[in-house]
Formats: structure tokens, sequence, C-alpha cells
């Protein structure tokens, strides 16, 4: 069978072996929205659990839209006009408002990338800047919270009057969906915050995992953090596979969020019927394939229907390399996965990005991995502790070799935007 893969900008065709493929796993059919922007205005102007945008809007003197990096599909430009428009009719003036790219510790955004997120017309008319969450001076602290977590947040967003954040709902593998709080915690935070947020104290609790917010301690603590930071709109989207609206929410932090993962919750959960040798998966294509870093979520997103011992093949381009300088050293630290989580168990993150590690490490526990890319060389995705694959269909047969004829293959072309399931 013929399937294609999101991969890179233009998806990646593979064939399988019809007979081995139990399920693909895929977004539940949802009709994108007829008319997207009327969707919007409609949100902006009946908010969840919160007076309309211009309500909230006016008499207020400065304000901070907070939007996610180029890593996130968020049709930015689509909700910025109508957002942006509105606080024109509040009377709140151009110069005084910043559009405050929530990086977390993300590398800041390229003009080029500035230019894809917002377009032309915004990038030329607003103050459009990054969050750069390793100056703490441009933070402001907000004390600890309950769990000991120090709160520093990025203070231009802290000082503005109206603080509103636009993302996107979608599966997240630490923190059960992003959206919401997640603009404000780990987008706006600094690294003296998120090295305990993303911290093994929180990560490797059972629940902090895909899908899941009741119990979950990472969506627990940036909640609270966010709460904190303080919020009076958001406008988050819930897109399809083509990336095509599917609804809006708006209003209230909480509630808007919770409003569109329910939504999400109905498109999203696919399942098979028991869990299978083989998974063939991907990274979700670009925006969010273009590391090895950001590939780590494609194989975890293969973790729950993987059998004990399985084989898991992702398919990702990485054109950007393995990630920041940080992540790349910690492969040159650590022999072995074993060392690293021995090293890092109980205490703070001491590397950026070491979360990721921690991420692969729990996929490496279960299952071996097969990579195909044409962003890094053999010797350099071996040296990951994954192995290199040249292609979709070698990395089958050979699992399939190692599985015994009678292995079961399931498919997920979306990756970690499809939220796997046992049923």
């Amino acid at each position: 069978m013929r399937i294609t893969l999101e991969y890179g900008r233009s998806g990646l065709q593979v064939e399988l072996p019809d007979e081995r493929v139990v399920r693909t796993l895929a977004y539940k059919n949802a009709p994108p929205l007829k008319d997207p922007i009327g969707q919007l205005t409609q949100a902006l102007l009946h908010p969840s659990h919160s007076p309309s945008l211009l309500d909230v809007a006016r008499g207020r003197r400065t304000a901070c839209i907070a939007i996610c990096d180029i890593t996130r599909p968020v049709p930015n430009a689509l909700i910025l006009r109508q957002v942006l428009r509105t606080l024109d009719d509040a009377g709140i003036a151009r110069k005084d408002i910043v559009i405050l790219v929530a990086t977390g510790l993300h590398r800041p955004s390229t003009t080029d990338e500035l230019l894809e997120m917002v377009g032309e017309e915004i990038l030329r008319d607003y103050r459009i800047e990054n969050h750069d969450g390793r100056n703490l001076e441009e933070h402001t602290s907000l004390g600890d919270s309950p769990r000991g977590t120090p709160i520093w947040i990025d203070s231009r967003y802290l000082d503005a009057d109206l603080k509103i954040t636009v993302g996107l709902i979608e599966p997240h593998f630490m923190a059960g969906y992003s959206g919401g709080r997640k603009l404000i915690c780990p987008g706006l935070a600094a690294w003296e915050t998120i090295r305990y947020w993303h911290s093994p104290a929180f990560l490797e609790h059972p629940l902090a995992d895909t899908g899941i917010l009741t119990g979950n301690p990472v969506h627990e603590e940036n909640s609270w953090i966010a709460r904190q930071a303080g919020c009076d709109f958001i406008v988050n989207v819930v897109i399809d596979a083509q990336r095509r609206p599917l609804k809006f929410v708006a209003g209230d932090m909480d509630a808007a969020f919770l409003e569109g993962v329910e939504f999400v919750r109905h498109v999203v959960v696919d399942t098979v019927p028991e869990p299978v040798d083989i998974v063939v998966t991907s990274s979700a294509g670009y925006p969010l394939d273009t590391t090895f870093y950001q590939a780590v979520k494609g194989m975890n997103a293969a973790l729950p229907i993987i059998k004990d011992g399985g084989v898991i093949v992702l398919a990702a381009s990485m054109g950007q390399g393995i990630g920041s300088p940080e992540f790349a050293d910690l492969f040159q630290r650590y022999a072995n996965l074993d060392s690293f989580t021995k090293d890092i168990l109980g205490k703070p993150c001491h590397t950026l990005d070491q979360w990721q590690l921690e991420k692969l490490a729990a996929v490496r526990r279960k299952a071996s991995v097969k990579v195909v890319t044409d962003g890094l060389p053999r010797d350099v995705v071996n040296r990951l502790f994954v192995e290199h694959a040249e292609s979709v269909e070698e990395a089958v047969a050979e699992a399939i070799r190692e599985r015994g004829p009678d292995a079961t293959i399931a498919v997920i072309p979306k990756g970690p935007y499809v939220v796997a399931r046992v049923a």
C-alpha cells in the first residue's frame, strides 16, 4: 500500500506491505470552517467566560500580543489582522502595541520566518520582537510557585496594560495539549523557570504525557505560572491535516483553552485494537521536522501503541540539523542513555534542551528507532542513540526481519499531531 508521510514541505510517499498494516491512524473527519474570518470575528465578539475583546481592550494604553514561533503552524496573519483591527477600534495606538514571539528557549525568529508567520503588512506596520529566555535582565521575578519553581516572565509582557496570547491547540507530549497557558510558560519564561518546569521532577511523572491534563504536573504547573503572570484574552485555533482552521476559541485563558481541548480530543485521537510490532511515523512535516530535537516528538507519539521491544520507523527532514548546540553536545558528553538518565535525576535541568534527550531515553527504553532523513548523514544519525536507514521501505523490511514474519504495523502519517491509543 502507498502512504504519504508528512515530511518537509512536500511529504514522502512510501510503499508498505498491505498484509502487515493493521491501521493507519489519522484525524477524524471534521469540516474546515467555510468562513474562518467570520467565525474568528464571532469568537472575538462572543468569547468564553469573558467580555468581547473590544470591551476588554477599551481604556488600555499599551498591549502585548504573544505569538508562537515558526515551529507551530498557527495562521497568525489571519488572527492578528482581526485582533489588531479590534485594538485599533479600542483606541490603542500601533506604536503602543508589541507583538512578542514566544520562543521559550528556541532561537530567535529570522526576518524571513517573521514574514512567513505574520505577513508583509503586519511585519511592516507593527513592532515585532523575539523573547530571549537566556537574558534574565529582560524578565521580572514573580516569586516561586508552590512546587518551588522560580517564576521569571518577560517584562515586556508583564508591563503591558493588555495581555493577549495567540496560539494553536494540538497534542503535546509533555503538557498534554499545547495552547492556552503554554504561550506564557514556557513561551515567555526565562531559563531559570524552564529548567525547573522541564526537570525530571515533572517529566518523569507517568501523567506528563500526550493528551493528558488531569493530574499532569507539567500542565498544572505552567497553568499556575500563567495565572500569576496574567492573561486578559487568548485566541487559539484548531487546524486540520491540511492546516485549515477547524475552530477558533477565545476569551478566558482557562475556559477557552479547555473548550478547544474538548474539540481537539474528538478530532485527533485514533486507535489500534492492540499494540503493534512496528510503528511507521513522522514528525508532522515542516515546520516541526526541521531538527532532530523536534523529531523526538514523532517518536514519542508512537509509544502508546508499540509493543515492548518493538521498532519505530521515523521519517523527518531535519534540514536544520540536530538542534541547539547544547542539545547536540549532550550526544558527545554521554556514551549511552543510561548514564545520561542517572546523571539528571533528582535535580533541575543543568543543560538547555536536556528534556528532549530525556524523552528520547523514554522511547528507547521501550523500542528501537530507525530514522530516515535527508537532513543528516548516516554517521551523525547513528551517534544520536538511534539507527539510520536509507528509506522507510528498507527500515520496515529490516524491522520485519527483527520482529518476525507475523509482525504487525501501524502508520501515523502526521506523527505527534495524532494521539495514538490502544482501543
